[in-house]
């Protein structure tokens, strides 16, 4: 664990133009460039469309430097490796900016908010991820906005979290998931209501905006784990998951049917589930439903889980359940105490 003391230099009250950001940028559809083969990531082809970008030297806005990542990639090929890097380029700056914007790919960029948002313990400035649908190459692209308003958020001083920004709203980053392919409006947050909308102005929801810490900063990289998903279906047949359920897995999320429920046609689940435990793996339920709550034992369909071992996951998105675990494996606690944390609001994750 890397421990960073807060440096009081920083103003959060200067005047924006006064403010300096780090642009970090790790791939993604905003910086990509026109090839034979598709949209693809190109080094140093970013910095060429933001000098295009008149308004980033405007009145108003903040001084920014940019570091890019290499190679390149696109966020599909993102793993807790990316995390790492994230995570060092901001703690390895965290005294010469006011904010940071992490250029990102939108594929995966959910689950690499969740993950820092656990990684950047007591962080007293602002992480704003985002990107685009359309790269800033093309004319109809959504980037610019993203971009500039995203910098505008990072430079303000009244965000103190892992946040991602796109379509005119500021999502706590654990909370967030993608839920359109293709729109311009790519990003939701069910259970938690945006922590700022970017209209007229920029309009911060401050009451459900994470409190300034105290203490240094504390930067926890991620270790590999072994974490299974696997997403209930009508029909499912358990035995064909058995193999999977050995003692080399750390964990596995169930995404389950509405409130925490299993089908119980046979009784193939339970014993699976009651082995994984024994074998020391970390079960996790959650629901298949974009809003709602697990609540294992409401219904007689959930009430095995419950009695197997399995733990709730609330109403954490699959993407901050699985970046949890990460992050709670590389703390190197016991398996009970991962089972209690896994349950426990750690970084406004999950309601309790």
């Amino acid at each position: 664990m890397t421990i960073v003391e807060q440096n009081s230099k920083i103003d959060k009250n200067a005047r924006i133009e006064d403010k300096k950001i780090c642009l970090i940028y790790t791939g993604g559809t905003i910086g990509m460039s026109r090839t034979d083969s598709g949209y693809a990531p190109i080094e140093d082809h970013l910095q060429m469309e933001l000098n295009r970008i008149d308004d980033l030297s405007a009145e108003g806005m903040p001084q920014y430097d940019l570091v890019e990542f290499t190679p390149l990639l696109d966020s599909s090929n993102i793993t807790y490796l990316q995390w790492n890097m994230i995570a060092e380029a901001i703690a390895s700056r965290y005294d010469d900016y006011d904010g940071f914007v992490v250029l990102h790919g939108t594929d995966t960029m959910a689950y690499s908010t969740s993950a820092l948002s656990f990684m950047l313990e007591n962080l007293s400035k602002p992480v704003i991820f985002t990107g685009s649908q359309i790269p800033l190459c093309e004319l109809r692209s959504d980037g610019k906005d993203n971009l500039i308003t995203s910098m505008l958020i990072a430079a303000s001083g009244k965000v103190n979290e892992v946040a991602l920004y796109f379509g005119h709203k500021l999502l706590r980053g654990n909370r967030a998931m993608k839920e359109s392919a293709d729109g311009l409006i790519a990003f939701s947050s069910p259970n938690y209501p945006p922590v700022a909308n970017a209209g007229i102005d920029i309009s911060y929801n401050t009451p459900r905006l994470m409190p300034t810490p105290r203490g240094e900063l504390l930067v926890q990289s991620i270790k590999p784990a072994k974490v299974g998903v696997i997403k209930l279906f009508p029909g499912i047949q358990f035995e064909l998951f058995a193999p999977i359920v050995t003692r080399g897995l750390d964990a596995l999320v169930l995404e389950t049917f509405g409130t925490g429920n299993i089908p119980n046609y046979d009784e193939a689940l339970p014993p699976l589930i009651e082995r994984a435990i024994s074998n020391g793996t970390t079960v996790v339920v959650c629901t298949q439903c974009s809003q709602g709550t697990v609540r294992l034992g409401a219904y007689e369909t959930s009430s095995e889980l419950a009695k197997a071992g399995a733990v709730s996951g609330s109403n954490m998105t699959t993407e901050a359940t699985v970046a949890k675990l990460y992050y709670l494996f590389s703390l190197g606690l016991e398996h009970s105490e991962i089972s209690r944390l896994i349950e426990t609001d750690m970084r406004g994750e999950l309601n309790q």
